[in-house]
């Protein structure tokens, strides 16, 4: 007692006493619908809810899973592709020869057996560098040797697949996905 000053009734009303009774509070969401509002809400049924919430969900996933299925295998292809390279590869002007070298690498996929290897011949140092981001894109080993053609030295990039089994090919080729980003589309 002696350390608590007296209260008076309404500061003994405002600290016991629970909201509605006590301090003002603004009013509810429930109190502010009017009564037919509440009526819907309050009726729904859940079930019916829950199968029309399921049908929607699965509908979307229906119609979706394709695109997202292309989607994450070319993600999945560009995750491979090193970061120096992937920048060589949005800078680069030169989109033609870019897809000449996927078309020869997705030829290569489609046609040739698991022990065959792709030799090319590419001497600029830069175009061998947007050679091996396509294959790591496109997940076959690229390996650049110097081989002596009596004085001269040449370049040559040997390409094979992985032994990991089959190569999946994304349905967005990496010339497509370029051009697009390039655009401001991807």
């Amino acid at each position: 007692m002696e350390l608590v000053p007296r209260l008076n009734a309404e500061e003994v009303r405002g600290l016991f006493a629970p909201p509605p009774w006590g301090d003002d509070v603004p009013p509810s969401a429930f109190c502010m619908t009017n009564v037919g509002e509440w009526d819907k809400f309050r009726t729904i049924d859940m079930d019916k809810e829950a199968n029309i919430i399921g049908t929607l969900n699965n509908s979307s996933v229906k119609k979706k899973f394709h695109a997202d299925a292309d989607k994450a295998a070319f993600l999945t292809a560009w995750g491979r592709v090193d970061c120096r390279t992937r920048e060589a590869l949005r800078r680069s002007f030169l989109s033609d020869l870019i897809s000449s070298y996927e078309d020869c690498i997705r030829t290569f996929i489609q046609e040739r057996e698991d022990g065959d290897v792709l030799a090319l011949q590419v001497q600029d140092p830069f175009h061998r560098l947007l050679l091996h981001g396509v294959c790591e894109f496109y997940n076959v080993v690229s390996v650049t040797v110097t081989q002596s053609k009596g004085a001269e030295l040449l370049k040559v990039t040997r390409i094979k697949k992985k032994r990991t089994g089959l190569v999946e090919l994304p349905n967005i080729t990496l010339s497509n996905f370029l051009k697009m980003s390039k655009e401001g589309i991807w």
